[in-house]
């Protein structure tokens, strides 16, 4: 019998971020791809970015099925961004990652094994 993956959606904040989205999308999907047991969604929230942000998130939703994003008119900071995802996803579990790469993606299975041990 097939087991039900269980949803996860990564939150991203971001606030003019265009010199990063692109290295921050590739760099998390090389870890993502490489773990099967779930699903995997991106849900980025541009909080009224001045810069290319917003276009950059319309490719890459356009370009990947598993990418949506909520963009605000204005600049509400970071814990609105944060709030707006949170309300938006579906996930099981979410995790929450700032496009700068502050937060490794290569961390993400650390996680994930913490979760399988019960941790939240």
């Amino acid at each position: 019998m097939d087991t039900i993956k269980q949803n996860i959606d990564i939150i991203v904040p971001c606030y003019n971020e265009e010199d990063v989205l692109h290295l921050f999308f590739t760099e998390t999907s090389k870890i993502i791809d490489s773990i099967t047991d779930y699903n995997w969604r991106y849900i980025f929230v541009d909080d009224g970015s001045r810069d290319k942000t917003l276009p950059i998130l319309r490719e890459l939703a356009n370009n990947n099925e598993n990418v949506t994003y909520i963009s605000f008119s204005k600049n509400f900071g970071k814990e609105a961004a944060m709030y707006a995802g949170l309300n938006h996803s579906t996930g099981d579990y979410v995790i929450i990652m700032d496009a700068d790469l502050q937060h490794p993606p290569a961390l993400i299975p650390d996680m994930l094994s913490g979760i399988k041990e019960g941790y939240d």
